[in-house]
């Protein structure tokens, strides 16, 4: 059963082979930015941000622009451990989740789940 179109944003080669493989497994269907298609309705776009304090904010409104009323989820490694997934690095982002790296599996569902729940 798929639960939705999700596609992410993540220079990492292997880190984003290890998402889409997490995602798959879970019944999603899944691109990579780089191979996703334009016309193609997303449900939850993921995003991995190297600097989301200096350069967060514009990506995520760069990103915006083309998936203009999609959800996001943003990773980063410069978040901490326990930090709140939608409290002020969220708000300040403009994004529904935050998500530190490494993250589990279980952690990445969970907010996926959170975000766009299943269809």
């Amino acid at each position: 059963m798929t639960t939705g179109h999700i596609v992410i944003y993540e220079p990492d080669d292997l880190m984003l082979g290890l998402l889409v493989e997490w995602l798959r497994q879970a019944g999603h269907e899944v691109a990579a930015a780089a191979q996703a298609d334009r016309d193609t309705t997303v449900d939850l776009v993921i995003i991995s941000l190297h600097s989301p304090k200096r350069q967060g904010s514009g990506v995520i409104r760069a990103m915006r622009s083309i998936h203009p009323r999609t959800p996001f989820i943003a990773m980063s490694s410069q978040f901490r451990a326990g930090l709140s997934p939608v409290g002020a690095a969220a708000r300040e982002l403009g994004v529904e989740r935050v998500l530190a790296k490494p993250l589990t599996r279980d952690e990445l569902l969970a907010a996926v789940a959170a975000v766009i729940g299943t269809h």
